[in-house]
């Protein structure tokens, strides 16, 4: 399983998380039932959801501050937890280059979300860059 795959699952719990009110754990444990991941992927999974979950008021307050026209109630369900991870990775995960976690934010959005998901989650990510001066990370 690719990083992509670990970050779709992470998403996956974090919207049960979100929506449905579920318990991360369970959410994780229910979904490994349904797909086979290595464990470095679930390592990867649950390191992104525990840290978004762990820094979700931040998060949160981040993506409010500069969503302007959108509150977060607002937003559609995958963009706002699609926006979580990427927030997450670009304030908190030194090791990802800013762009990767950006990139990656849209594909997702791309697959999951609906036909202008991908150029929001781009601009939000983008002003988080922007604003926050988050640096561009080479990629080892």
């Amino acid at each position: 399983m690719r990083r992509r795959q670990a970050r779709e699952l992470a998403l996956k719990v974090l919207f049960q998380v979100d929506v449905a009110g579920a318990d991360a754990d369970e959410a994780m444990s229910f979904l490994l039932g349904e797909e086979k991941v290595s464990e470095r992927a679930l390592r990867f999974a649950t390191d992104l959801v525990r840290g978004t979950l762990e820094h979700l008021d931040e998060i949160d307050a981040t993506l409010a501050n500069l969503s302007r026209e959108w509150t977060l109630e607002r937003m559609a369900n995958i963009d706002r937890n699609v926006l979580r991870i990427g927030c997450y990775e670009l304030m908190y995960c030194d090791d990802i280059p800013a762009s990767v976690a950006i990139s990656e934010a849209i594909e997702i959005s791309r697959k999951y979300g609906d036909a202008e998901s991908s150029r929001f989650v781009n601009g939000i990510l983008g002003a988080i860059v922007q604003n926050l001066n988050v640096k561009s990370r080479a990629i080892d």
